[in-house]
């Protein structure tokens, strides 16, 4: 039976948060669901992390970059500040045209809006957050939303609609600082359910880090280990490479299943 399941993953650039996402992507397409990946990070890798072929990825735009698109549904042109377009753009069959499919997972990359500053009221900016109302709000299907720490995309209504905001942290001041401004944000914007997953984490460093993030709920961690950096490498994803990384990957899944039917 098809699930309907809506999670943003975020937190500082380079704690794992993409690598957290593409298993969770993988783990749920193994129990036959229908899931989305919606690259939402304008460092945009997670077609790579999900071991997407490099010819599947080069065909696909970023919707921020289809100007023809942006044009025809808002009535604007792209990168037009102040101009009359509409507010409420047509984009219920983008999350079905505008992806790639491999291995059972779409994945669609939002992009981002480079011209008039991150939070401007121009054409590509309405279409974005349109679209990320329409995925979290009305698709009925497993939603994997791969954030960056700013929260750009998600308004104050999609936010409410997000089953679970879970916040990815390493061992690091910064890492920490990080996500306690996304949950700060997260909170603001009505999210329920904010929780945490460690990651990159070595012996010894749990209690501590487990101590520094107690404002959040900790759903699991991964261990420091080189092999990410092979898979990064090498375009290939770690649902097949590491079976332990996949354990883990299923009881934070198995969490968060547990924790949506309370």
């Amino acid at each position: 039976m098809s699930r309907s399941i809506k999670i943003a993953v975020s937190g500082k650039g380079g704690v794992g948060k993409t690598t957290l996402s593409s298993l969770l992507c993988y783990l749920y397409a193994r129990d036959g669901q229908r899931v989305l990946a919606v690259d939402a990070d304008p460092d945009a890798n997670l077609g790579t992390a999900l071991g997407f072929p490099r010819e599947i990825l080069a065909q696909l735009t970023p919707i921020s970059a289809e100007r023809k698109l942006i044009k025809e549904r808002t009535g604007a042109e792209p990168g037009t500040i102040g101009a009359i377009y509409s507010l409420n753009p047509r984009v219920e069959d983008i999350p079905d045209t505008y992806v790639a499919d491999y291995r059972g997972i779409k994945l669609l990359r939002m992009g981002s809006v480079t011209q008039g500053g991150s939070g401007c009221a121009c054409p590509e900016s309405t279409l974005l957050k349109s679209l990320l109302d329409h995925i979290v709000m009305e698709r009925n299907e497993i939603v994997i939303v791969d954030m960056e720490a700013g929260l750009e995309h998600l308004g104050r209504g999609t936010a409410r609609g997000v089953d679970a905001f879970i916040v990815v942290v390493e061992p690091g001041r910064r890492s920490i600082e990080t996500a306690q401004s996304v949950v700060k944000l997260a909170r603001d914007l009505g999210v329920q359910k904010v929780l945490a997953v460690a990651n990159k984490v070595h012996p010894g460093q749990l209690a501590v880090l487990e101590q520094e993030i107690n404002f959040l709920p900790l759903l699991g961690y991964f261990p420091y280990d080189p092999l990410v950096v092979e898979a990064d490498f090498y375009g290939k994803n770690l649902f097949d490479l590491s079976a332990s990384f996949v354990r883990e990957a299923e009881k934070i899944k198995e969490k968060i299943d547990l924790l949506l039917r309370s």
